[in-house]
């Protein structure tokens, strides 16, 4: 990991800022519900069905909408007020959860629903995921990104550290449909902090005297901004075949295999000790100055190889929960690094279209990963398709060091 013990902001500067405070309570409250989410619509579509392949058309149908509308998406954010358009999409979501919940509580949930209901959130996740990752840099200074960011990743990964457990107790105990009715819930609590988020517009003197440009004007220099940064493309490329993996293979057949060996219960713990790994990460980063940040990143996510392999080769609990710790580790310093790449080195006034093409062509495949590994599973034995992915997945990781622009990029002056 490079590394160094730069001066440094205080770890809780960020903090005294109100606009950056609400923000912090309002992510907070959401991620309580949305840690809980995938964990109760995963067992709540195999309580309908059994088949592997039902469950990967439920999250493709997450997926497919999210990446058809991505680059839209990135153009709102980046044309509308970011906050606004996060209301706007928080409130949207919470409806359509509080569906779904509403149908399984009742029992009256048949797959047909999942995919439909899943499918607005989707649409509506195209829209938010830029307004929110492109909303930081208008909250705090450039010298408090790495402090921010690091604050944003410790809340998520202390409530992902519980929430994927207390899911599946719920699960077996009163049912998925009262996680998924605490998510729907979280998000329209979240949608009413975010009113007290004010930032102010955004100027750019050029805009003033040029007329406004279309949606395909917008979407072309975003464009330019996706192909004019070398390490950008690379690792967006690479993630393309990541995810796939990463989605079909883990969260695809994963459960399945969890559920027949290590227990559903079992399968929350894992994900709890990639939360945890998480968590350490981020306390590590508020004393670290992060150098490389993406030669430490891709290096960081080649360990998410770890579990994938135990899991396909012997999935006895105490080892797949040490590795989904230690791939924990690595994923937060992926994430924290891929965030200052693209914080430090992309005008902020085209960030939200950065963050959509980037978005786009890490998660075009996801869905042909959730629709694939289903059945290639069915087909060769779930355990072994793992296993053969979690070798390719660390592969790839690798190969992106090749790129000197990846291996080389430093942080950007304050």
């Amino acid at each position: 990991m490079s590394t160094g013990t730069a001066p440094r902001p205080s770890a809780m500067e960020p903090l005294r800022d109100s606009n950056f405070r609400w923000y912090f309570v309002a992510r907070l409250v959401n991620l309580l519900g949305t840690t809980m989410a995938p964990i109760a619509l995963t067992f709540a579509v195999l309580d309908l069905s059994d088949s592997p392949s039902a469950l990967g058309q439920v999250l493709a149908a997450n997926s497919i909408p999210m990446v058809i509308f991505l680059l839209l998406g990135g153009v709102i954010a980046d044309r509308f007020d970011r906050t606004t358009v996060l209301r706007v999409t928080n409130v949207g979501a919470g409806l359509t959860q509080a569906a779904i919940a509403t149908l399984v509580l009742t029992d009256r949930a048949e797959l047909w629903h999942l995919i439909v209901l899943t499918a607005v959130n989707g649409t509506l996740a195209a829209a938010s995921f830029p307004a929110l990752v492109g909303l930081v840099p208008s909250l705090v200074p450039r010298s408090q990104l790495q402090p921010a960011n690091v604050l944003l990743s410790m809340q998520r990964a202390g409530l992902a550290i519980i929430g994927p457990t207390v899911a599946a107790i719920l699960v077996v105990t009163v049912g998925a449909g009262v996680a998924l009715a605490i998510d729907a819930a979280t998000w329209l609590v979240a949608a009413l902090l975010l009113t007290r988020v004010h930032i102010p517009p955004r100027t750019n003197p050029a805009e003033k005297t040029s007329p406004k440009t279309s949606i395909v004007a917008d979407l072309r220099e975003g464009w330019g901004v996706f192909t004019g940064h070398t390490w950008l493309w690379v690792v967006v490329l690479a993630f393309g075949l990541m995810n796939a993996i990463h989605m079909g293979a883990w969260f695809t057949l994963g459960p399945g295999v969890a559920k027949d060996t290590i227990g559903e219960a079992g399968w929350g713990y894992v994900l709890s000790a990639e939360a945890v790994g998480l968590l350490v990460m981020t306390l590590v980063m508020t004393r670290f100055r992060l150098r490389r940040p993406l030669l430490a990143g891709m290096l960081g996510m080649s360990v998410f190889a770890a579990p994938m392999i135990i899991m396909g080769s012997d999935p006895v609990l105490p080892l797949l929960v040490l590795a989904a710790f230690a791939a924990g580790l690595g994923v937060e310093v992926f994430s924290l690094g891929w965030n200052l790449a693209m914080q430090e080195n992309i005008d902020e006034r085209l960030l939200s279209r950065a963050y959509s093409y980037d978005a786009l062509g890490s998660f075009v495949a996801i869905p042909v990963g959730q629709l694939t590994f289903g059945p290639l599973g069915e087909a060769f034995g779930a355990q072994r398709v793992i296993l053969v992915a979690g070798f390719v997945y660390v592969a790839i990781a690798l190969a992106t060091l090749a790129s000197r622009s990846v291996r080389r990029l430093d942080r950007a002056p304050a």
